[in-house]
């Protein structure tokens, strides 16, 4: 018999479970699969943005899109047109009743858990394939799938011990991408990452006009000590980067984010002698802001209004 057996909402940056249906099934297959599910969970932000792994008599299927992953197990013999239908449900109908913010934010697991009633129900529904809406036009789907079919992932390659690292990028081609790549498209921005952007750009000017008071003091007065120049400039660098990280997306762009604000702070302690209290309030402020911002705003999936 085909049909849907459990469904499970995941935050793609780092596998947080937001919500999921209950699992009545405690068999040997199912229990393989929720180990599959987990896995998985930790890869997302590795794969495209469709995908199907195929596990003997069972098929996990799943989409993501904005930062957040839907994912269903089901039978081998169900259609992919009605499990990536089901999974399309599942996502319009989170991204209409949760914001943003709030799964950015989410730090416990199964915190959005009164969403398994929307799972549950839609699941009964897709299993009793009478019920489904006849407006459902099954045929633009159908076309869509064979025009960008999900990744198939191998087994193999969820168990091997460097992850996805090693599938080349050319298999990714035609489908949308979570991945991270130097062209990856970010969030929109939102008003405090605006903000965040204008005061680091601000902290870099301050420090560049310094930088420049510095060596005017270091050319009239040979005594002057020529470690203030390079930290004012360094202090300038952390901050024009940390905007181009806001901006774009990078590799180890969470980590680089982090490296840089210890710069500025370092750069801030090392300047202690020529600034008051406020001013170091400020720099460091404005830099762990940013690196908040920065951290934010990811990678931002294929838009909420595709069709399936």
């Amino acid at each position: 018999m085909s049909m849907i057996l459990s469904a499970s909402v995941v935050r793609v940056r780092d596998g947080l479970p937001l919500s999921a249906s209950t699992d009545y099934d405690q068999s040997m297959g199912m229990q393989e699969c929720r180990k599959y599910f987990k896995m998985l969970s930790k890869k997302l932000s590795q794969l495209p943005d469709r995908c199907t792994l195929k596990t003997g008599q069972y098929n996990i299927n799943f989409i993501s899109s904005l930062g957040v992953s839907y994912m269903m197990l089901c039978t081998e013999n169900y259609p992919s047109v009605l499990a990536f239908c089901f999974l399309d449900e599942l996502q319009k109908e989170f991204i209409t009743t949760y914001n943003m913010m709030k799964t950015n934010t989410a730090i416990r697991p199964y915190c959005f858990i009164e969403f398994d009633n929307f799972i549950q129900r839609t699941k009964q529904r897709y299993n009793n394939t009478r019920s489904l809406s006849t407006k459902m036009n099954l045929a633009d789907m159908q076309t869509e799938i064979k025009l960008r079919p999900p990744y198939q992932i191998s087994v193999s390659e969820l168990g091997s011990a460097n992850g996805f690292s090693h599938v080349p990028v050319g298999l990714y081609k035609g489908t949308g991408k979570i991945s991270a790549a130097p062209h990856q498209r970010l969030e929109p921005v939102t008003l405090p990452g605006i903000v965040s952007f204008v005061l680091s750009l601000l902290c870099g000017a301050l420090n560049l006009i310094r930088g420049f008071h510095a060596i005017e003091s270091l050319l009239q007065n040979e005594g002057e000590d020529f470690s203030y120049v390079i930290a004012f400039f360094l202090g300038t660098a952390a901050c024009l980067y940390q905007c181009y990280l806001f901006v774009y997306y990078t590799g180890w762009r969470n980590a680089k984010s982090f490296l840089t604000f210890g710069l500025i702070c370092l750069c801030n302690m090392y300047l202690y002698e020529l600034r008051n209290l406020w001013q170091l309030f400020f720099h460091v402020t404005v830099g762990a802001f940013s690196t908040l911002q920065i951290r934010l705003r990811q990678p931002q999936g294929k838009s909420p209004d595709y069709n399936v």
